[in-house]
């Protein structure tokens, strides 16, 4: 008969079993998404009838402007723009009484007439309108065309500036960036080093590999909040090492060669993509414009961001950032890592 095990080596064989098995079980948990949160607009938001055209003939007719405000569940972008413009901003009371806000879910079903010849659901008129960012802000004037449009997140300051070039219809005779700069007091910000930045006039000589074009000027309200930010953490500078990294003032007049090979300016060129957004960071790869960064971003999509194109991502998924993010956040969770959304 075999002999029995004694009670102090199945209590060690036990204590084996169990620190081989701990590992394993970490290893297999799956990680979490955080960060995400839900918000409810304003009751003042105009119950719409879904009419777009007539909407804006009742907003002209009471002096005001429409203003799409299109956002998704659960984003915390929509929801600390929300809470600081929207909410008890000190703006609040000015929106009321010069704009006519509708909400719209980007992955919406309401059925929407947006004009007399596109009448589609909210999420076909988002992909129609080519909303790559929540929230996206869309001010409408009296002939229901776009006359200003905001892509992501704006803090209080730059909403305000934003506010007052739509309701002062300044939008007849310059860009909200030449606006922002007619009426800019003083400097509020000097440009900062960084060991991965270049300076280059001739854009089109790197444009065939990655290439990231920071645009800034001296009004930019958060370009400091990027350097002491992203910029400073390791993971981001190890994906800025893909792309050559470029520095254009956005009001400056010097002669470059954009990546296209035209010659123009740093003023002239933000103007043509149409950048409203400092610091606005713009990706190119292989001679084109691949995605850009034209709001403020937390950790995860910036990262992510400058990886689907460094990493040339984009060539796998080439629809929709969003389309290689989610495989790449269901990598990570499968990997047991947590993703937070508002970090």
């Amino acid at each position: 008969m075999p002999r029995s095990l004694s009670t102090p080596v199945i209590t060690l064989l036990l204590a084996l079993l169990f620190s081989l098995s701990a590992p394993l079980g970490a290893e297999n948990a799956r990680g979490k998404v955080t960060g995400g949160q839900q918000f409810e607009h304003p009751g003042w938001f105009k119950e719409s009838f879904l009419d777009i055209a007539e909407d804006v003939s009742d907003a002209s007719s009471a002096g005001k402007h429409v203003m799409l405000f299109m956002h998704l569940n659960n984003c915390p972008y929509c929801f600390r723009m929300v809470e600081e413009n929207f909410k008890g901003g000190e703006r609040t009371e000015y929106i009321k009484a010069n704009f006519d806000v509708i909400q719209l879910n980007i992955k919406g079903d309401r059925e929407i007439a947006f004009n007399a010849e596109l009448s589609v659901p909210e999420k076909e008129l988002a992909k129609h309108l080519k909303v790559r960012y929540t929230p996206t802000v869309i001010f409408l004037n009296h002939e229901n065309k776009s006359v200003l449009r905001l892509n992501g997140y704006r803090s209080p300051q730059d909403f305000g500036q934003a506010l007052d070039y739509v309701k002062e219809k300044a939008y007849l005779q310059s860009s909200l960036a030449e606006f922002v700069e007619a009426r800019a007091a003083k400097p509020r910000y000097r440009f900062r080093d960084h060991p991965q930045l270049q300076t280059l006039s001739d854009l089109q000589a790197v444009a065939g590999e990655p290439l990231a074009i920071l645009f800034e000027d001296a009004s930019c309200d958060r370009c400091d909040e990027l350097h002491d930010g992203h910029l400073q953490r390791d993971s981001v500078r190890e994906v800025l090492k893909r792309f050559t990294f470029v520095r254009l003032d956005a009001r400056s007049d010097d002669e470059i060669i954009d990546p296209e090979g035209n010659r123009t300016t740093p003023r002239a060129f933000a103007e043509r993509l149409g950048l409203s957004y400092r610091p606005g960071i713009v990706l190119y790869d292989k001679g084109r414009e691949v995605s850009r960064i034209d709001g403020m971003l937390y950790s995860y999509h910036f990262e992510e961001t400058l990886r689907y194109v460094g990493e040339r991502h984009y060539e796998k998924y080439p629809k929709s950032f969003y389309d290689y993010l989610g495989v790449r956040t269901e990598q990570l969770l499968s990997a047991g890592k947590n993703v937070d959304l508002s970090q």
